[in-house]
């Protein structure tokens, strides 16, 4: 980290000094400053771009300096390629040798791990002498205009317009140059699209032609619809899918052939599919699976004699031991002896095998004799027992804190595929005291044991396991200890769990029920000082301590997320996640007489009903630039015995490194409730503000500075309320006369350092729109000035995180 400042500090000086990116440019050569496109009236400019083979450096205007240029100059004064290039031969030779030797003791344990050595070493050499130092590839160097590219660029431009539609379409550019940077103007007429009049398929095979006539109506390919050569890809993927799952066990895409037929005065095209019969026989044959042979090979040749065999529902299988439950693994596989071959099925078969997380591999394969398959599942299993352990930074509150934790699993348990997981975590928090006792760091420490079967427990009726077991389904049984030592309290927790879930066969959509949830909590130390504080505010009708009596708060809940398009991958495609989750506490208690929550209580019971949904969206830009936005809302209602209260961990908070990133984490609002002030005159968010309903959006523009250092422009908006009024927050509870009036905006900018395998963020946030303060004065970002960047005390909120906010 101190070196990455070091170096931004260089580069940030050296712009300061006038280190432009067109510094030192060799005579006659020009800085590429601008893509422009001219022309485009139909096609997207966002599609053409990505075509051009140079790309002009991303700098801050006016000052024309780049970033990433001065890195990879800062990093080029370290750099001496001769000297890269003499290690790497020298590297090569000294591996060329250890491979002579290792083809005469070719088990010398030495040896191999000498040549794994240097093979990772050249390969990490000739990185180098491709690319450059460590600093350098950080950064990147000036573009300097190639009239080979731009030409280059022209012909891809002239290609992709041509494959969407435009086949009489003319691209041309002209290169305008003032001093030594150059800017290239890309003129396009695409001129009239070519339009499919017909589309005819021709094969010999009557069977063929009957199933795609069938399907016609999901061809990719349809009359009138503008010529586009990526809709003949897909048709072409959607055939040879629809024939492999339909028995054709040997057909491909290869078989399938396109002819397209122009008609120049009319503009359009005539389409031709032709599927052509295979070389080794007749005509294309549709196979059925014969039989069926499931196999566990055993992890060394210790176990080769211990071979066990038996019969299920037409699959033979063989395992090295008897350890194995045949029930679960045919579960898994979607395909029966006298079906047709279905590919789909052979894939969903594996990757629900897969998923049982037993085995380290699971291939599948067909013999064929004739238009008969023999299928083989070949597995080996996993290692018995796996211990897995981390440790790593946790940050809450925006300061960083250690934690430890390990992971004990024991697979196939019970021989019928379940999985005994052992959980210990240990770690500090830095927390913000509510005591004006400062910054502490709170020591967590918890622990868990529980079984997972690969299958619903209950119902269970015959044929449950093949009925869901395309779902993935896992029941998981819980007993776990949790304990919080915080200068204020100590609390403490059993829990037990029930929970069921599942996955639709394309994953898109996600449950998880918990059948039962109970937890039994207490705070049996709890200091004078805090104690104070609950009791201030019940005085103030705010009967938060109750919440801390113990208690035995028991659930049902369920969620569901449905990821569209694979959201969280981050790529080049739009995407979206929706997350549902409902629950309701203590509803056993409606069947029992219980006592309310009052004063005498000594032993607290709750009732609740809570429900939350979360909104997500990706929507890229181009390569480098996206926009990303979430919406989030929250309600919890207590009910009957809970007088009003609801376990403290079941409120809604606001604010925070992935909330209303201006205020603090849990600090906003409820509402317009004013906080109280401190002693130099500033609101003092010391203390949580627990709420009822929550009511959060987020929008942040994202784009990539330089190699691994993107940046983020972001607005937040939303605030957190109580449903009914409550004298010690006054303004606290939701109205829907006033709440837009008490809507918290905050907004900011951030910068990431993107590893791929770990995300660092840093954002700053500051407060636009503050509900706390009276109307008329809630618009505080005037109080920014040269004077006071970050504005008053309080005003702006850095926030350290790891991973994107949403």
């Amino acid at each position: 980290m101190k070196f990455i400042k070091y170096i931004l500090f260089i580069c940030v000086l050296g712009g300061l000094l006038g280190c432009s990116v067109t510094k030192n440019v060799p005579e006659g050569k020009y800085v590429l400053f601008e893509n422009e496109l001219e022309g485009l009236e139909e096609v997207s400019k966002e599609d053409i771009y990505p075509l051009i083979l140079q790309e002009p450096n991303t700098r801050i205007p006016l000052l024309n300096y780049s970033l990433g240029v001065n890195i990879y100059r800062f990093g080029k004064q370290f750099y001496d390629s001769a000297a890269v290039s003499e290690k790497l031969e020298l590297k090569r030779q000294e591996l060329d040798s250890v491979g002579t030797l290792r083809g005469q003791n070719p088990d010398d344990r030495k040896l191999i791990k000498r040549q794994d050595k240097l093979e990772s070493k050249v390969k990490s050499l000739e990185k180098k002498e491709e690319f450059g130092n460590l600093v350098m590839r950080t950064g990147n160097p000036a573009t300097i205009l190639d009239s080979a590219d731009t030409k280059i660029s022209v012909t891809e431009i002239n290609s992709y317009l041509y494959n969407k539609g435009y086949m009489d379409a003319e691209v041309d550019y002209q290169v305008e140059t003032k001093k030594n940077k150059a800017f290239v103007t890309y003129q396009i007429n695409e001129k009239q699209p070519y339009i499919i009049d017909s589309i005819s398929v021709r094969s010999d095979n009557a069977e063929i032609l009957s199933l795609l006539k069938r399907t016609k109506a999901e061809s990719q390919l349809k009359r009138n619809q503008n010529y586009d050569q990526d809709r003949i890809v897909a048709e072409r993927n959607r055939v040879e899918e629809l024939l492999k799952n339909n028995g054709f066990f040997m057909f491909s895409k290869s078989f399938i052939e396109y002819n397209v037929f122009q008609d120049t005065s009319k503009k359009t095209v005539v389409i031709e599919e032709l599927i052509r019969k295979p070389t080794f026989t007749e005509k294309h044959e549709v196979y059925s699976i014969d039989s069926i042979y499931f196999r566990v090979n055993p992890p060394t040749n210790d176990f080769i004699d211990q071979k066990i065999t038996r019969e299920y529902r037409d699959i033979d299988f063989s395992f090295y031991k008897d350890r194995y439950s045949e029930k679960i693994f045919a579960s898994r596989i979607f395909f029966n002896t006298g079906n047709k071959y279905n590919r789909s099925d052979v894939l969903e078969s594996q990757k629900q095998l897969n998923n049982l997380d037993l085995f380290r591999f699971v291939n599948i394969s067909f013999d064929t004799v004739g238009t008969s398959l023999t299928a083989k599942v070949i597995t080996q299993p996993n290692q018995k027992y796996q211990l897995t352990n981390q440790l790593g930074l946790s940050v809450t509150e925006q300061l960083p804190g250690p934690f430890f934790s390990a992971s004990l699993r024991n697979r196939n348990f019970f021989r019928a595929g379940e999985i005994l997981e052992f959980n210990f975590r240990a770690g500090l928090e830095g927390v913000a005291s509510a005591t004006d006792q400062g910054v502490y760091q709170s020591r967590e420490l918890g622990t868990s044991a529980s079984v997972i079967f690969p299958r619903f427990l209950i119902p269970f009726f015959p044929r449950s396991l093949e009925k869901y077991g395309r779902y993935n389904p896992n029941t998981r049984t819980l007993i776990g200890f949790n304990y919080t030592n915080r200068p204020e309290y100590t609390r403490s927790g059993l829990n037990g769990l029930l929970s069921y879930s599942w996955a639709t066969r394309s994953n898109r959509q996600q449950f998880t029920f918990n059948l039962a949830d109970i937890n039994y909590i207490r705070t049996p130390k709890m200091t004078t000082e805090f104690l104070q504080v609950l009791t201030d505010l019940a005085e103030q009708g705010n009967n938060l301590i109750w919440s801390f009596l113990p208690s035995i708060i028991s659930s049902v809940s369920g969620q569901t997320i449905i990821n569209f398009n694979k959201y969280g991958n981050f790529e080049t495609n739009r995407s979206s996640l929706l997350k549902l989750f409902v629950e309701s506490g203590g509803t056993t208690l409606n069947f029992f007489k219980a006592p309310s929550i009052d004063e005498t209580t000594d032993f607290a019971r709750f009732q609740w009903l809570k429900f939350q949904a979360d909104f997500r969206r990706y929507l890229p830009i181009d390569k480098k630039q996206t926009i990303a936005y979430r919406l989030n809302f929250g309600i919890a209602q207590p009910y009957g015995l809970s007088s009003g209260i609801l376990p403290y961990e079941k409120y809604f908070f606001a604010g925070g490194g992935t909330s209303i990133r201006a205020w603090q984490a849990r600090r906003l609002g409820p509402g317009s409730y004013t906080p109280p002030v401190n002693d130099q005159g500033y609101f003092d968010y010391r203390f949580e503000q627990p709420a009822e309903m929550l009511l959060e959006t987020m929008l942040e523009y994202r784009r990539n500075l330089v190699g691994y250092f993107d940046m983020a422009v972001f607005i937040d908006a939303g605030n957190a309320w109580n449903i009914g009024v409550e004298p010690s927050r006054p303004g606290s509870d939701f109205r829907f006369d006033r709440f837009y009036k008490e809507i918290a905006v905050g907004t900011g900018i951030g910068l990431r350092m993107d590893f791929d395998f770990l995300i660092i963020r840093l954002d700053m946030a500051t407060k636009a729109i503050d509900p706390a303060r009276p109307e008329g004065e809630r618009w505080i970002l005037d109080k920014l000035s040269f004077k006071r960047p970050l504005g008053e005390k309080g005003q702006t909120v850095f926030n350290f995180g790891i991973g994107y906010p949403f």
